[in-house]
């Protein structure tokens, strides 16, 4: 899609400085150890017995080390002589079929190569009870029909809802292994009862009802490794996820600026956020029930530049911004990212928004819509993603508030540049 009012030159661009922010990276250096260390609390070889079978609940999220963590896990419960059997415990991802949701996990590295186990793969459920007087909850038919169940989960801040346990093992229990048809009622639930209210009190019928035996939570630091990997028994989900938490909120990777005029984000995806761009990040969250998470940052213009591979096509989120381009349109499989949108009752995180042609006509429109005439007066931040924010490129018209805040490094004024198809030439970790 050709627009002649955005062309190479037409528009002068501010310039930008490459900025790294200097935070807390403490990390685990032997995840294999640690995992090890943690786990010594919570087997117990006089409840799971040899034969038994245990099914190791596996997100579609991209944690790092999350292969060692699975393998690892998996060979301690085959040192006991029980069965480990993982499943996908992802909702309605993977396009909500069996097929695909097998396909994420493989994309994660989790394979019964390479984790010594077999891969179980259905949407079947059983309702296990109800909350909230009507609300159905539901867990896998597989999981129950083993003798006990266990999760693996990163423990984050929440797209949609804050409380005291937002995204981590709560969530997977109730969303993940709830499938599509227990992640479908527990969202439409939330629009008349809230989402957090929701998700304590299925999460809770669920450590009551069926099998779960206990849990393993992991908390990123700002360079996405383990910072704090801890296994928690059913009992103790709650109070151990929500001190998690905390942690994770205070490590948690921001941009240091309360308003910019443009964001560019060159990259959103269902395996860097659960919403393709985190609105803790990006301060944009539009649909019904959804806290308000602008206190964050407001910017006045987004724009999308491509979509993760791994995502799948699954471009949930690109309705929360103003711009995309033809590559990012062009790699989006709607019937994935519609099945997404209406499961999780966030129809605006679906909407096409602006589409240009390249990343030069969708940086010149983003900066161009702000009303600011003068281009060294915008005030713009160009990220990797949501999930990379400790190195970006800030504006000129930033660099006073940059030199105010301690431990941010900065390099000298630059151009951007692009290539001969007007593609943004850059490289941000």
């Amino acid at each position: 899609m050709k627009c002649p009012f955005f062309v190479h030159g037409n528009r002068k661009l501010p310039r930008f400085h490459r900025v790294k922010m200097n935070v807390d990276q403490t990390g685990i250096s032997d995840i294999e150890t640690e995992v090890n260390h943690t786990l010594d609390q919570v087997l117990d070889n006089r409840v799971i017995k040899p034969g038994h079978r245990v099914a190791v609940a596996v997100g579609s999220r991209n944690i790092a080390g999350l292969k060692v963590m699975v393998k690892t896990l998996c060979r301690r419960l085959k040192d006991m002589d029980a069965v480990p059997v993982i499943i996908p415990a992802m909702g309605s991802h993977g396009g909500a079929v069996a097929e695909g949701q097998v396909k994420v996990l493989e994309s994660l590295g989790i394979t019964e190569e390479t984790c010594g186990t077999s891969i179980l793969s259905t949407l079947d459920v059983e309702i296990v009870g109800s909350i909230l007087d009507d609300v159905p909850v539901c867990f896998s038919k597989d999981a129950l029909g083993m003798d006990h169940s266990v999760a693996v989960n990163r423990i984050k801040p929440h797209t949609k809802f804050k409380g005291p346990v937002e995204s981590g093992i709560y969530k997977m229990l109730c969303i993940g292994m709830g499938k599509h048809q227990g992640a479908a009622a527990l969202h439409q639930a939330a629009l008349r009862h809230g989402f957090y209210p929701v998700i304590k009190a299925a999460g809770d019928c669920l450590i009551r009802r069926t099998n779960i035996r206990f849990a393993l939570g992991v908390v990123e630091n700002c360079r996405e490794e383990p910072s704090e990997i801890k296994a928690m028994a059913a009992a103790d989900i709650f109070t151990e996820e929500t001190r998690l938490l905390t942690r994770a909120k205070h490590l948690f990777p921001r941009l240091p600026f309360k308003k910019l005029d443009a964001l560019i984000i060159q990259a959103i995806g269902k395996d860097i956020s659960g919403s393709g761009m985190d609105p803790n990040v990006t301060g944009r969250a539009y649909d019904l029930m959804e806290d308000d998470f602008s206190v964050n940052l407001h910017a006045t213009r987004i724009a999308l530049l491509d979509l993760s591979e791994h995502s799948f096509g699954n471009a949930i989120g690109l309705g929360n911004a103003d711009i995309i381009t033809e590559k990012l349109y062009s790699k989006l499989d709607y019937e994935k990212t519609l099945v997404n949108a209406l499961t999780s009752t966030s129809l605006r995180k679906a909407f096409i928004p602006v589409r240009l042609d390249n990343d030069l006509s969708a940086v010149q429109a983003a900066f161009f819509t702000t009303g600011i005439t003068d281009p060294e007066n915008v005030r713009a931040v160009i990220i990797r993603d949501t999930r990379h924010v400790t190195e970006f490129l800030a504006s000129s018209a930033l660099l006073d508030e940059l030199n105010a805040i301690p431990g941010a490094s900065m390099g000298e004024p630059e151009e951007l540049l692009f290539d001969d198809y007007g593609d943004l030439v850059l490289d941000l970790r």
